[in-house]
Order: C-alpha cells, then sequence, then structure tokens
C-alpha cells in the first residue's frame, strides 16, 4: 500500500490545543460497518455489554524534555526509552557534536550524563548518574513535557498540561507521549462502567518519542516502528482471557493497548504474559487475534495510527468517518475527540 492512501485533508482548525472539560464530556463517534453515531464519551457504558473487558495502558508520561550543556555548546535532549542496559536511549538536537564518552549537564537540577552510544539512526544512549527515585526527582525539576508539536505552546507546557496530559490510570513510569484515548476517562465514568458490569484491567505500553516522527517512504510495507517497552502481568492476561472464555469482549483503550495485547497474543487468540519491546506495525490485511473493539482519538493523516484503524475497521469506513468527524466539528490529536471502532468482519 502507498502513503497516499492514507491521507486526507484537515482544516488547521481541528486540530485541538485543549480537553474537553469535564474529560468524558468529549465526543464519541461510534464505527460500525453500517452506522456513524454521534454521542458522547459518557455515553461508552451503554454502548458495551456486562462482562466485556475494557484494556487501558497504565503508563506515566515523564517529563523527558531536557536542556543541557556540554562545555559551551546547548543541546536539546528527548528522552526515548529506557534500555535493558540502565541507559536511556534518546533524541538530541545538534548531536553530530555529541561522541562516546562526553558528558552532559542539565539545566535545572544536578544532573549529568554520559553518551554510552551513537547509534546510525541518529538516536543515543544516555547513562545518567543516579537511578531509581533520585533519578525520577532530578528529572521532575529539570525535565518538561514533550508535548506533541500540534500542540502550540510558545511559552513551553503550562500547569494545566501538566494535569491534562496524564491519564486517570497512569501508575508506571516511562512514556515520552501519552496514551491519549486514556485521557477521557473520569472516576464517574470509571464507576458507571463497573456498575454496567463492564470489567476492566491494565497493561502497560511506555510510549516513544518515535509517535511524533512522520512516515518517510511511500511503500508503507517499507516503514519501520521504534519499538517500545510493553509489560503484560500474568494477572492481566489471566482477567481478559477469563472475560473472553465467557463470552465477553476485549475492548482496547487507544492503539497503544490494542498494539501490546496483539503482540501479546497468540493465533488463537489467548493472551500470554509479555515483558519486552514491541514493534508490531498494523496495516490493512492484518489478521486481529484478540482485540473486538478499539477507542481512539482521531489521528494524522500519513500516520501509523491512521493505518492502524483503518485495518481494524477497513480503510473505505475510516475514509468516511474522518470525513463525518471533520463535516460534523470533531476535535482532532492529542486533546480532541474519541471514536469508538467496531473491528472489521
Amino acid at each position: 500500500m502507498r502513503l497516499s492512501d492514507f491521507d486526507f485533508a484537515l482544516p488547521p482548525e481541528a486540530i485541538a490545543q485543549h480537553p474537553a472539560r469535564p474529560r468524558d464530556n468529549a465526543r464519541l463517534l461510534h464505527v460500525t460497518p453500517d452506522r456513524l453515531d454521534d454521542r458522547i464519551v459518557r455515553d461508552l457504558p451503554e454502548l458495551l455489554a456486562p462482562g466485556d473487558i475494557l484494556v487501558s495502558n497504565d503508563t506515566r508520561v515523564i517529563p523527558a524534555q531536557l536542556e543541557a550543556r556540554r562545555g559551551d555548546a546547548r543541546i536539546g535532549i528527548t528522552l526515548d526509552r529506557p534500555l535493558a542496559d540502565g541507559t536511556w536511549q534518546a533524541l538530541a538536537r545538534n548531536a553530530k557534536r555529541l561522541h562516546v564518552d562526553d558528558v552532559l549537564q542539565f539545566d535545572g537540577a544536578d544532573l549529568s550524563a554520559t553518551v554510552a552510544h551513537r547509534r546510525p539512526d541518529g538516536s543515543i544512549a544516555l547513562r545518567f548518574d543516579r537511578e531509581g527515585e533520585a533519578f525520577a526527582d532530578a528529572l521532575a525539576q529539570a525535565g518538561a513535557l514533550a508535548l506533541p508539536p500540534y500542540i502550540e505552546r510558545p511559552g513551553g507546557p503550562t500547569p494545566d498540561d501538566a494535569a491534562d496530559y496524564q491519564t486517570i490510570f497512569a501508575e508506571a513510569e516511562g512514556a515520552v507521549a501519552a496514551p491519549t484515548a486514556g485521557l477521557h476517562f473520569t472516576p464517574d465514568l470509571l464507576a458507571a462502567l463497573d456498575s454496567r458490569g463492564v470489567r476492566r484491567a491494565t497493561v502497560t505500553l511506555h510510549v516513544g518519542v518515535g509517535t511524533f516522527l512522520p512516515v518517510r517512504v511511500e511503500d508503507v510495507s517499507e516503514h519501520r516502528m521504534h519499538a517500545e517497552r510493553g509489560i503484560v502481568t500474568s494477572d492481566a492476561a489471566a482477567a481478559i482471557n477469563a472475560a473472553r472464555a465467557a463470552g465477553g469482549r476485549v475492548i482496547a483503550v487507544g492503539t497503544t493497548s490494542l498494539r501490546l495485547l496483539e503482540t501479546a497474543a497468540d493465533d488463537a487468540g489467548r493472551l500470554h504474559p509479555f515483558a519486552g519491546d514491541t514493534a508490531i506495525f498494523i496495516l490493512p490485511g492484518y489478521r486481529f487475534r484478540i482485540t473486538d473493539r478499539l477507542m481512539t482519538n482521531f489521528h494524522l493523516p500519513r500516520s501509523t495510527l491512521f493505518m492502524l484503524v483503518s485495518a481494524f475497521s477497513g480503510l473505505e469506513r475510516m475514509r468516511a468517518a474522518y470525513a463525518h468527524a471533520i463535516a460534523g466539528g470533531y476535535r482532532f490529536f492529542s486533546y480532541g475527540d474519541a471514536s469508538l471502532l467496531e473491528r472489521a468482519p
């Protein structure tokens, strides 16, 4: 398939700069094989059935944007993900100025790091001078949220963003970007889902900086996804398998949850505990193993996420759904509205 197959015109005013308040007051487009229904997120419980299981991503966004100094040189750093050897993969502005064993000092905190590796793709690996809670505390002082470039913040992220860009499920620190479908949930909505008899489980996928990077090849099969760290616990796998065995549907909250579920499921649709990296790239033609429904925001044209939703519900169906959303004034991207997608037959 060609990259141009996934293009569409999006007016700039459709890009949300702030979330709905309250969060569950965002609009929700219910996309079935033969209908497009305009709802709001607060309607979600009546669109699900007792025994269904809602699977959300409990990653927590870290302040991954840093400003560093190496002598007189200023270098912008965006953390990507922790690596197995204890270093952090990162992207660096002015990376050509960096060499292995260079020491960086970070503004805003008593924090330094040594360049452990330089990679052919332009990324680097940094070994910080502390770890655990001490590293988290220093990062909170020195770092800022790496908001998506389409959220306009000339003065940097605001105090509201610090709360708005974190989901109610957030526990496990390590994401550069928020799993944005989860931003719509509130305590009242979770209580309503519980009352409806909808089960809930969480998995962890630490969303990396690769989520912001564009596809640069016309033949999309040649695109390579950045790896991201994921965890499915044995308890989560057991709960999801039990719900499916009892006839419940698996509803993924966000493309991150879906990608991890599909990584950890076998061909028979059984979910297994998982801890490792996933670089799964889902295109039309993919056979879904375990996910029955997907709740997700509206995505960028020509993006891997629009390719994923097109694989899930059908390219022509998603073209029609996005045209409906644009004409109807739905708000797009991270702070925007949501959709609930039925899987194509």
